[in-house]
């Protein structure tokens, strides 16, 4: 069977509005060999995933990103994260599409799994997350493995990285569902709620039901 290469793609410049996932340089990761900046970290290093333990890092795409004119749209601004607002030990930023793994009681009522995958942009206004006017210029990293995996980021953080694509091989069947935008935003709202220590199952079940 043909095994592809590891291999890093540096793409193009880009606007905020054309790249929305991927992490941030400077965001941490935990490799075999300790925590490391995203952006140094290079095809065959081996990266600690949530449910797979080591695992190689298949391809690294760099892209950077130019704000511009996206200054005028919050909407597309990476989200400060302050410390220990996601399990992260220190402040850091995100790409408002990046797909955050949170842990949760109304998730684990609503779909039977305390973790669930859900974008960051959903996170804006919880714990103290926010939409920040971004530096000039933003170097965006996207880790690919052999499967969809979810890495350790600032020490507690989980981010979802994808699968290396492989046109000699059959597409696999995504490893994790990230939630819609409208059940993201309804389940962060139970997060504050459980934040608050009266959150409801029973509250939260028939709320989804009635988004459904």
């Amino acid at each position: 069977m043909f095994d592809s290469l590891p291999h890093t793609n540096t793409f193009a410049d880009a606007t905020l509005s054309e790249i929305a996932t991927g992490l941030v340089a400077g965001t941490k990761v935990a490799t075999r060999m300790g925590w490391r900046v995203v952006e140094a970290i290079a095809p065959g290093d081996l990266v600690l995933t949530f449910d797979g333990g080591m695992q190689e890092v298949k391809s690294v795409t760099r892209q950077v990103v130019w704000a511009g004119g996206d200054l005028r749209d919050p909407d597309t601004w990476p989200l400060f994260v302050p410390a220990g607002a996601l399990g992260n030990q220190a402040d850091m930023s995100l790409m408002p599409g990046q797909a955050v793994l949170v842990e949760s009681d109304t998730a684990e009522a609503v779909f039977g799994d305390p973790f669930a995958m859900i974008p960051a942009k959903a996170l804006d206004g919880f714990r103290g997350i926010t939409p920040t006017a971004p530096t000039p210029r933003i170097e965006v990293v996207t880790l690919e493995f052999s499967q969809d995996e979810v890495v350790f980021a600032n020490i507690g953080a989980l981010f979802f990285c994808p699968a290396a694509v492989d046109i000699f091989l059959t597409p696999q069947a995504p490893t994790y569902t990230c939630l819609s935008l409208e059940q993201a935003n309804l389940l962060v709202s139970f997060l504050e709620e459980e934040d608050m220590g009266h959150a409801s199952p029973q509250k939260a079940m028939a709320a989804f039901r009635v988004a459904a």
